[in-house]
C-alpha cells in the first residue's frame, strides 16, 4: 500500500519512509532512543548491554533556541544548554553513518519574555494568545524563531534527508508555552508552523508528526502524517499499551500511524509481538531513562533488543 503524506509536495525519501512505515504496521516495532549530549550515553549504553543499536535516534534542538536568555538563567539551564550544543554534528554523522531515521525535538526557549528554562511556562510571559494573530509582536516573535530553526534545518532538506518532525509536543498539557492557554491554541500553532514551512520554506524532506492524545485540539487529518503520544509509566512497568494505543487512534477520522514519541520504561516487545499492537516506534527518553536501570532492566533491555518483533537498526532497510 503506497502512504500519500499531508504535503503534497513532499518528497521521494519522505514517501520512501512512509511506504515502509506501512508495511511494517502489526509487524514490529522500530527502536528508537533519545540523546541530547554530544557524548551520546544513551546510545553506547544499549550497545553495551544489547550489543545492538536503536534504528531511530533523537536529537534535541533546545541550545539551537535563539531567545535563551543566559543572564536569567540559572546553573542547571546553563549546563544542559551547553551540553546540547553541536548536536546537530551528531545527528550528521548519525544519517551518513548509519542511514538510520532521525527524529528532533524541540524544547523552544520562549520568542519573548523568558528566563531560565523558558519552554516551560512557569519561566515565560509570552502571551501565546496573541502569537496566533497577525500583526502583533507575539506572531513576529514566533514566525522569526520559526524561520531561524528552519534555517537550520534547511540542509538536511537539500541533502534529501528525512526528518521525523514532532513540533509542539505534549500539546495536551499546560506546562510548555505552546500550551499553556489550551490545545485549541496549540493546534493553531502547529498550523502556522505548517504552512510556513511546507509552503514558505518548502522543507518537503519533513515527516510531520503530532503528539497528543487528546480529541479536543487536534490539528486535523490534512496536515498530519503520523499521530503520536508521549507516555511515561511507573518504572519496570512493561506492557503492550494497548488502552494507549486505543485511545490514540481515536482522535482522527481517519487511520493514522500511531508512535510513541516519549517513553521512560521501554513497552514489552514479547508482548507486542504478541498482541500485534500496531504501535510504530517508541523513543525511549534520555538521561537516566536511557542509561541506567532505574526504569528499565538491563535484561529486559537485552530481551527486547534481541526479540525478533523489534526493528533495530540492523533490520532497517535504506530508506533514504
Amino acid at each position: 500500500m503506497k502512504s500519500i503524506p499531508c504535503n503534497p509536495n513532499a518528497s521521494e525519501e519522505v514517501r520512501s519512509v512512509l511506504n515502509y512505515f506501512h508495511e511494517i504496521q502489526g509487524t514490529g516495532i522500530i527502536t528508537g532512543q533519545h540523546t541530547q549530549t554530544m557524548a551520546q550515553e544513551e546510545l553506547n549504553y544499549i550497545y553495551q548491554v544489547t550489543g545492538k543499536w536503536p534504528a531511530l535516534c533523537g536529537f534535541e534542538l533546545l541550545g539551537y533556541s535563539p531567545n535563551i536568555n543566559y543572564e536569567d538563567s540559572g546553573e542547571e539551564c546553563l549546563l544542559e544548554v551547553a551540553e546540547n550544543q553541536d548536536t546537530l554534528q551528531k545527528a550528521w554523522k548519525w544519517t551518513q553513518k548509519s542511514g538510520g531515521l532521525l527524529t528532533f525535538t524541540w524544547h523552544w526557549f520562549s520568542p519573548l519574555n523568558g528566563r531560565d528554562k523558558s519552554f516551560y511556562s512557569e519561566h515565560t510571559d509570552f502571551n501565546v494568545s496573541k502569537a496566533i494573530t497577525e500583526g502583533t509582536k507575539e506572531y513576529e516573535a514566533l514566525l522569526s524563531d520559526m524561520d531561524h530553526m528552519a534555517n537550520i534545518l534547511r540542509e538536511f532538506c537539500n541533502k534529501r534527508i528525512p526528518i521525523l518532525w514532532r513540533p509542539f509536543h505534549e500539546a495536551e498539557g499546560t506546562w510548555f508555552w505552546w500550551g499553556s492557554k489550551g490545545p485549541e491554541i496549540a493546534k493553531q500553532l502547529y498550523r502556522i508552523m505548517y504552512e510556513r514551512y511546507t509552503h514558505y520554506h518548502n522543507l518537503n524532506n519533513l515527516i510531520w508528526v503530532w503528539n497528543s492524545p487528546l480529541v479536543e485540539g487536534y490539528v486535523g487529518d490534512d496536515v498530519v502524517d503520523i499521530i503520536s503520544r508521549d507516555m511515561y509509566p511507573p518504572a519496570h512497568q512493561h506492557t503492550d499499551l494497548r488502552k494507549e494505543y486505543e485511545e490514540l487512534v481515536g482522535v482522527t477520522r481517519t487511520p493514522k500511524l500511531a508512535a510513541i514519541g516519549e517513553i521512560g520504561p521501554i513497552p514489552s516487545i514479547r508482548s507486542l509481538s504478541t498482541s500485534r499492537i500496531p504501535w510504530l516506534w517508541f523513543m525511549t527518553w534520555s538521561q537516566d531513562f536511557g542509561r541506567t536501570e532505574k526504569f528499565t532492566t538491563k535484561e529486559e533491555l537485552r530481551s527486547a533488543y534481541h526479540c525478533d518483533y523489534a526493528i533495530t537498526l540492523d533490520k532497517l532497510p535504506k530508506l533514504y
